[in-house]
């Protein structure tokens, strides 16, 4: 544990992440890892559900009107909070990930890494017509180049090597029923090379909480933000059974 107690904190919210985003202080958050919304959910997409052929219902989270000035509002905020030192770690798909990189450069962002995910055992793809999407895309950033980049722990990861950025990461079964859920050990990589212990990470689509529960285990402090009411209670759930001792705020809209 560290030793100043007033920094081990969890600090979870039930809002809109755009309203609650311009009430955090500026220059004050280390790291940032944001999964946004894909908006799938209002499309006509299929996916797999217990073995049977599904409509890509997500949920009303995912059904977002304009994503191109969705993007833009809350990375705005992203870079208004975030430190000088700090990073930026975005998940997402070619259905939005492209749309991410250009707010970034837009909003004059320091692009470090377009990090590949590569996931071997990702499910079968139900039509004939494409490819088998077997990755996701992480967009690394900061405000500019003097960034927190632990680089000697990156290379842990790579048996002592460079740390490369196509990342062999088997997608873990999910410990929720969140649609989107990431794997802890994806987490774990993330947080261990952007940021140290007491750090302050920020999560402003909590989802289903495995950014908190990581970074309550390796000694950081979590603000969560997610506006599902499920998934937020799912979210608190699972980061109270995290079994560290650290204080956990829950402050609901």
């Amino acid at each position: 544990m560290a030793k100043n107690k007033e920094l081990n904190y969890c600090k979870l919210y039930n809002e809109d992440c755009i309203q609650y985003l311009k009430k955090i202080k500026s220059n004050s958050i280390d790291l940032i890892f944001a999964d946004p919304p894909y908006n799938l959910s209002d499309k006509k997409f299929l996916t797999v559900k217990s073995g049977k052929v599904a409509k890509c219902d997500k949920g009303e989270w995912d059904k977002i009107n304009d994503i191109e000035s969705f993007n833009i509002d809350w990375l705005t905020q992203c870079k208004r909070i975030l430190k000088e030192s700090g990073t930026i770690w975005i998940s997402g798909t070619l259905h939005n990930h492209p749309s991410i990189g250009q707010c970034l450069k837009n909003l004059g962002f320091w692009i470090i890494n377009d990090i590949i995910w590569f996931k071997r055992n990702a499910p079968p793809l139900l039509s004939r017509n494409r490819l088998v999407p077997s990755t996701e895309l992480i967009w690394l950033a900061s405000r500019n180049k003097k960034y927190y980049f632990d680089y000697d722990h990156a290379k842990i990861f790579n048996s002592g090597k460079q740390l490369r950025n196509l990342w062999d990461i088997n997608a873990q079964r999910h410990k929720t029923e969140h649609p989107t859920e990431k794997p802890e050990i994806l987490l774990e990589r993330i947080l261990e090379i952007g940021s140290k212990k007491n750090s302050i990470i920020l999560d402003p689509f909590m989802g289903s909480g495995t950014t908190g529960v990581v970074a309550k285990r390796y000694e950081r402090n979590f603000i969560g933000i997610e506006i599902d009411k499920k998934y937020f209670k799912i979210a608190k759930k699972r980061i109270e059974m995290t079994n560290v001792d650290l204080q956990l705020k829950i402050q609901s809209a």
